[in-house]
């Protein structure tokens, strides 16, 4: 059958978990207009809404075989729209939190060229050590604390555990602890100082 558009969701569906890409492309058609209208109500940034569909349209390819969607296509791609929403207002926070942290810290420790020196001795010192953690460790880490992701959306993205996550991630901050130990005392020196 060559014509997709008159196919119910169930019959899109059964298509999608057999491969056929023509039943992903219909999906995509009936749908990604109102996804990026619901996420877009919400977040209010073009490009940010783009990659917002984007990722749930790659999802629902990716999990085709394993999907269990209880209610209709549609009630399952806005709910993912609903959590991807979430998920952003979530990263924004963290970011903004992380912001302050550092303008925090820039502030405090802006009181002379000295200061400034140690401060990006130490972003460089850091970067460092994170290039020279194993591939996969720095990979999670870098997902984890650059780019603001979840253990559960690491472990999808990466094809590993959620537990793998967490340990890859307890092993990078050892290794990191271990490797800045020296600037720490310079923090709490700086720190004490300021009393």
């Amino acid at each position: 059958m060559n014509d997709f558009t008159r196919l119910t969701e169930e019959d899109l569906l059964g298509l999608l978990q057999q491969d056929k890409l023509s039943a992903f492309r219909e999906i995509y058609q009936r749908y990604w207009k109102k996804l990026y209208g619901d996420a877009y109500k919400r977040l209010k940034n073009k490009e940010l809404c783009e990659e917002v569909v984007q990722e749930i349209f790659s999802n629902l390819w990716h999990k085709r075989h394993t999907l269990q969607i209880n209610t209709t296509i549609g009630g399952y791609l806005h709910l993912a729209v609903l959590n991807q929403v979430v998920d952003q207002y979530r990263k924004q926070t963290i970011r903004a939190k992380h912001t302050e942290a550092l303008k925090l810290l820039s502030t405090e420790t802006d009181t002379g060229t000295e200061d400034t020196i140690m401060l990006r001795d130490l972003t460089h010192t850091l970067e460092t050590e994170i290039s020279h953690l194993p591939d996969k460790c720095r990979s999670v880490f870098e997902l984890s604390r650059k780019e603001f992701k979840t253990n559960k959306e690491i472990a999808m993205q990466l094809g590993i555990s959620e537990k793998t996550v967490e340990n890859q991630i307890t092993k990078a901050l050892k290794r990191l602890r271990l490797g800045l130990s020296h600037h720490m005392l310079w923090v709490i020196a700086a720190l004490l100082h300021k009393l």
